[in-house]
Parts: structure tokens; C-alpha cells; sequence
């Protein structure tokens, strides 16, 4: 028991006598002149307007099967939109009447623990967006 108090009474004065040992010799910090002025920049040129976007370089051709194909089911007053590359599901977007919408995405980590046939293994948990810029 007179350890524990040593202990505590040993505890709460160190940091007191720390702080009450501090050196007198300390010299204030010299005042920092002010910096030079910055020379003034001139306005940049506007940017040109494009009527239309820029032409792909000759070698890269777009290929349909890579944009996502995104099928609407209408469930209720819930509106679900199914994302697909290939035909593969990778993305689900839940709108629901009430409340913010909310994406299921496919899981792709190794899941080397789970057992087969669980519920949910291919699926990450609901995702909401906290910010959008």
C-alpha cells in the first residue's frame, strides 16, 4: 500500500518540478524584418474555347465492350442501377425514397477465410459518399 502511494505522490510531482526548473537565461527572439515585395504577374491568356473535343490519336480506338452498361430497375418508389463492364456485375446503386443513395460493390480481396456459401462474400458493405466535388 505505501508503494502505490509513493507511486502516485511520485507521479503528480514530477511534472510540477519540471515545469519550475526552467532556465532565466532565455533570450526573446529577434523581430523578423518584413520580406521583400513580390513583383506584380500579368493576367494570363484566356483560354481557347473547343467546339467540340479534341481527336483521339490515331493507334487508340474506343472499345465498346469496356463502357459500363448501367440497366434501371425501378423496385417500389426505390430505384436500383446495376454497373457492368463485359457483362460482369461490379457496381450497384441504391436510391431509395427516403435517405441518401447508397453503392454495393463487388469485393475483390481474397476472402481465403470464409467458408463457401455465406451470405454477403462477394459483396462490400453498403457505401455512402461523404463528399462530391
Amino acid at each position: 500500500m505505501h508503494q502505490i502511494i509513493f507511486t502516485l505522490i511520485l507521479s503528480f510531482s514530477l511534472p510540477i518540478m519540471a515545469q519550475s526548473n526552467q532556465p532565466e537565461d532565455l533570450q526573446p527572439l529577434p523581430e523578423l524584418s518584413e520580406p521583400p515585395p513580390l513583383p506584380e504577374l500579368s493576367e494570363p491568356p484566356p483560354f481557347p474555347e473547343l467546339s467540340e473535343p479534341p481527336p483521339l490519336p490515331p493507334d487508340i480506338e474506343l472499345d465498346p465492350e469496356l463502357e459500363p452498361e448501367i440497366k434501371i430497375i425501378k423496385r417500389g418508389e426505390d430505384t436500383i442501377e446495376e454497373h457492368r463492364v463485359n457483362g460482369e456485375l461490379y457496381m450497384i446503386k441504391v436510391i431509395p425514397r427516403i435517405g441518401l443513395p447508397y453503392y454495393l460493390v463487388r469485393n475483390r480481396a481474397g476472402t481465403e477465410f470464409s467458408l463457401p456459401g455465406d451470405v454477403g462474400i462477394d459483396v462490400s458493405a453498403p457505401m455512402w459518399r461523404i463528399l462530391e466535388f
